[in-house]
């Protein structure tokens, strides 16, 4: 598997996607930066194709999964800031930051992560035809945990002094982010984008 032109143009592309869904969670947020928050587009994008780029030399010397790991990884953070970018968009448009409403608010960033999950796995990462029916059954294993756990962290912990109740959203959302990485990479590998042997027509 090679690092081609391709390859870096799509991964440059996905730095400014994060970059964008990354100034939406800014947004809702109101975080001050100590830069200027519109430079990260070109800031970011560039440090995903390096980033891409030191996996794929590191599969040359050692395992040749790395690279086909760090496409994932990147596809992961994409999905990651979707799904918060979509969850702090709806926050921002409603004021709504726990309840019924936040975990359908969840749910909906979550499916929209899962759809750019499939396609980009698809047609990137691993580069195979896979089983839309048991991509379903991997995430949703992985929606227990993602949704599941920040409804947890939101209406049963409950935001700690001196957190404000969006970030408390977002902290929850995050925190469950590398057992779910972890989880969707074994099942996307093993399961979903498996090689399968040809049917035999007899």
């Amino acid at each position: 598997m090679n690092f081609t032109k391709k390859d870096a143009l799509k991964v440059l592309f996905l730095g400014f996607f994060v970059s964008i869904m990354l100034l939406v969670i800014i947004k809702n947020l109101d975080f001050k930066l100590p830069i200027n928050k519109y430079w990260l587009p070109f800031i970011l994008s560039p440090l995903f194709v390096l980033g891409l780029y030191a996996t794929y030399k590191i599969s040359q010397v050692w395992r040749p999964f790395v690279y086909q790991f760090g496409k994932f990884f990147v596809v992961g953070l994409s999905n990651t800031f979707l799904d918060l970018g979509v969850l702090n968009f709806l926050i921002y448009i409603t004021n709504i930051t726990h309840g019924f409403y936040f975990a359908v608010f969840k749910f909906i960033s979550f499916v929209c992560a899962v759809i750019n999950s499939f396609f980009w796995n698809k047609n990137w990462t691993f580069q195979k035809q896979g089983n839309f029916l048991l991509f379903l059954l991997v995430v949703s294993g992985s929606a227990l945990l993602n949704v599941g756990w920040a409804f947890y962290m939101v209406d049963v912990v409950g935001a700690p002094d001196g957190i404000s109740a969006k970030l408390w959203d977002n902290i929850a959302a995050l925190s469950s982010v590398f057992l779910v990485l972890t989880w969707n990479f074994l099942g996307m590998k093993f399961i979903v984008f498996k090689k399968r042997p040809p049917t035999q027509v007899s």
